[in-house]
Formats: C-alpha cells, structure tokens, sequence
C-alpha cells in the first residue's frame, strides 16, 4: 500500500508539472523553480509535511520535495544556530543529494562518448 501511496501523489505532482509543460508557455526552467517554490511555500504552510507522512518518497523525489528539504533544513537550522541558519540550514540539508547529482553526473560524463572537435 505503501508504494500506490508513493505513486499516486508523485504521480500526480508529475501530472501537474506535464500540464504546465503542454498548456502553457512558460520555460522549463521556470516550471522547476515553480516546483521548488511551491514546496517551500506549502511547508511553510504546513501542508506538504502530512504529504510527505502519507506518500513518502512520493512527494519528497520530486522537486517539491527538495524545496520542503530546504526548508525543513532552515527551520532546524534557526532553531540551533540563530539567524546564521537561515544561510546555512538549506545548504547543509541538501548537501547529500547536490553532492551526489555533482558525482553522478561526472561518472556519466566519464562513460559517455566524447565528441571530437571539428576544427
């Protein structure tokens, strides 16, 4: 049951984003920030904290869910360190992840085949 719960909502923000992709004319780019904000903003209202207790991995692989991880990390941040934490508690919380994007995406640079330069 835990992995329909995980599907259907991440799914379902997929589903959101893939409108916003075919309906309107906004950038990519736009779209992932939109993304991130958006989880932001709904855990600083307190909603995407029970989406994550309900579906888990879910909401917290997509975007949304890193935003909520930024902010998730400043507020504990705040609460241990002040008003430094508000610079550092985004950083330290995504640390993990940033790193091992950086690392995965050089292995696959290192195993990808290099075009040669034409001059």
């Amino acid at each position: 049951m835990e992995y329909l719960k995980a599907f259907a909502v991440g799914g379902f923000i997929c589903l959101l984003a893939q409108i916003l992709i075919d309906k309107t004319s906004i950038t990519p780019a736009r779209i992932l920030v939109i993304l991130v904000v958006s989880g932001v903003a709904l855990t600083a209202i307190g909603v995407y904290e029970p989406i994550v207790e309900f579906a888990g991995a879910g909401a917290t692989v997509p975007l949304c869910g890193f935003g909520y991880l930024m902010a998730k990390g400043v507020v504990e941040s705040i609460k241990n360190q002040g008003v430094l934490g508000i610079i550092t508690g985004g950083l330290t919380a995504g640390a993990a992840g940033i790193s091992a994007a950086v690392f995965c995406g050089y292995l696959a640079a290192l195993c990808s085949k290099r075009s040669k330069d034409k001059n």
